[in-house]
């Protein structure tokens, strides 16, 4: 869909690529663009964004405007329902730390809040039985519209660390970008949840978890469940249990830190070190 979203909005313009790589570059889109996901991950078909691999250094890089938001989606489940498993777990967390990383942002907006904390309570309820029975379509239905609701706050508010810290897993080892995420998304949690103890604990009772005496308790519990989460749904929990070498934190961390667009974002501050220590706590 990103680059069906760039064909359409450079099809009749003199701009390249090169061009646009940023917020707000482009132009203008003159094409008529409709946006059918065949997963329920990535939110693109109401998202401004598109992002795509330079594949002169291997970073990726991100191009939003408001010419790339379809004019047209059609978000059908029963497309998704032929979906491997694993493209369902790697997909569905996806969408669910789209959710995660716009309810727990430091641009939050009460609006989103309100699509991302319902996002978030329809992809954790439901996402490990469309992993373990594909052809429910009740449970497709739900990861659809919160993989929708998850898109639809990338345009207002956008993803932070977490998606910053996956890009180099991407980039550099090939890793699908929702197993990026998921390998990422509970220790960056760990990372940010004292700097908003009460909004990942509101997290923490959207997905279900048990109500601490305290919102950092709450918080631990919601944590505590996402890990859950990521096994039930056969997912690894290590860098290493996919072959990342350790050896290669340092680079990692210093491509992560070039993804300020999205480091900005994150409800506390991410430095080199802070980088290392998430990439090495993960390992």
């Amino acid at each position: 869909m990103d680059v069906a979203k760039l064909v359409a909005a450079l099809l009749e313009t003199d701009q390249q690529i090169i061009d646009v790589v940023g917020s707000g570059l482009l132009k203008e889109r003159s094409t008529y663009l409709i946006c059918i996901p065949t997963t329920s991950g990535t939110g693109s078909e109401v998202s401004p964004n598109a992002i795509l691999i330079n594949e002169n250094d291997g970073s990726k890089q991100g191009i939003i405007s408001s010419f790339l938001v379809p004019d047209s989606a059609y978000v059908d489940p029963a497309l998704t329902l032929s979906l491997p498993a694993s493209v369902t777990a790697y997909t569905g967390i996806d969408a669910l730390t789209h959710c995660i990383e716009a309810y727990t942002n430091r641009f939050a907006h009460p609006m989103a809040d309100i699509l991302a904390l319902e996002g978030i309570r329809l992809i954790s309820h439901n996402l490990k039985t469309a992993v373990n029975n594909g052809q429910d379509l009740e449970a497709r239905t739900n990861l659809a519209l919160g993989s929708v609701y998850g898109g639809m706050c990338l345009g207002p508010v956008n993803t932070a660390a977490i998606h910053a810290l996956a890009y180099p897993l991407g980039s550099d080892f090939k890793i699908a970008h929702g197993l990026s995420n998921a390998l990422l998304l509970p220790y960056v949690m760990e990372f940010n949840f004292s700097a908003a103890e009460k909004r990942y604990a509101d997290i923490a009772i959207a997905m279900g978890a048990e109500k601490g005496v305290s919102d950092y308790e709450t918080a631990l519990n919601g944590i505590s469940l996402i890990k859950e989460l990521l096994k039930e749904c056969n997912l690894p929990s290590r860098l290493s249990a996919i072959g990342v070498p350790l050896d290669a934190v340092n680079g990692m961390a210093r491509s992560a830190m070039n993804v300020q667009r999205l480091l900005k974002n994150n409800v506390r501050e991410v430095n080199l070190e802070n980088a290392r220590t998430i990439y090495t706590t993960a390992y």
